[in-house]
């Protein structure tokens, strides 16, 4: 089936909500596809970031419908830690423990290869995951990830006041609002008080006050797993043989924009496309540019 690149969805998309059991936790998931359901084999899975107050559905409302427009069956779960699903990490390993409960949740849902597009936290999941178990990656998309180079340099203003938001004098508004504007959009006018609010109340969440799920590496194991969490680090990246495409914004503030550079360069089968006058969040600023674009690659137009 050829993607049809440039026409706005015909009618409207169909969003379904549910809560998967899946490898001991509860994932709330939405599933979305068009309005006479999928017809592409493969689901594409969506996984957010990981700033305070994410889920999946936030992070993807400008893309889910014209992707399930195309003939996917479009997954979009809370990651462990944020919206409705269960909460806690490992502390020890959280990009692996995150590509765990990705992996249990297609095992749920009796899928057996899929592909993966991730936002940052929800990049280094779908990578990790990738390099784990390939066997279950069909393809990814991978936006801005999380843990290249990480302890190579010290930590983006960004991604500090994402890993401070907690900390001090605890979550506010403010916070969230100056992190949004300030860290994650090139353009802050972008950023809206209803998604402040939205945001700012799924982070306040007691249960999740009580256990944020990004931290700084703490105790006597940090250095080993800032290390686990760098993949640079990560001998097997040279041998991933995943399709992958990777989007960046040039004015990315949270993980650095070289980063792509470097993911191109070592990975034996992976594009590199560049949004200028972007920020971390390259599919809410470009949605209808982002949206041509991964269409195009997944059908392999691009």
């Amino acid at each position: 089936m050829v993607a049809t690149l440039t026409q706005a969805p015909s009618k409207p998309a169909v969003h379904t909500e549910s809560t998967v059991h899946a490898g001991g936790r509860e994932i709330a998931l939405t599933e979305v596809s068009s309005a006479g359901g999928p017809v592409r084999e493969t689901p594409l899975v969506l996984l957010h970031g990981g700033g305070p107050g994410a889920s999946g559905m936030s992070n993807y409302v400008a893309n889910v419908d014209a992707l399930a427009a195309d003939g996917y069956r479009v997954l979009v779960p809370d990651l462990p830690g944020y919206g409705r699903s269960s909460k806690g990490i490992d502390r020890s390993d959280p990009f692996g423990d995150l590509a765990v409960s990705v992996r249990s949740l297609l095992d749920a849902l009796d899928i057996e290869r899929a592909a993966l597009l991730g936002n940052s936290y929800g990049g280094a999941a779908a990578l990790r995951l990738a390099l784990d178990r390939p066997d279950r990656v069909e393809r990814m998309v991978l936006m801005g990830p999380g843990g290249v180079g990480t302890t190579r340099a010290l930590p983006t203003a960004g991604l500090s006041a994402l890993l401070d938001y907690y900390t001090g004098e605890g979550p506010s508004r403010a916070k969230l609002r100056a992190f949004l504007r300030d860290y994650l959009v090139f353009d802050p006018s972008t950023v809206t008080e209803e998604m402040v609010e939205q945001r700012y109340l799924s982070s306040v969440d007691p249960e999740v006050i009580a256990d944020p799920p990004l931290q700084r590496p703490s105790g006597l194991s940090a250095l080993r797993t800032a290390l686990r969490m760098d993949f640079t680090r990560d001998s097997r990246m040279a041998r991933c043989t995943v399709p992958t495409l990777v989007v960046w914004g040039t004015e990315d503030k949270v993980n650095r924009p070289s980063g792509g550079a470097w993911l191109a360069r070592t990975m034996p089968d992976c594009d590199l496309h560049l949004f200028a006058r972007t920020g971390h969040w390259a599919q809410h600023e470009q949605a209808e540019r982002f949206n041509r674009l991964v269409l195009g690659w997944l059908d392999g137009a691009l």
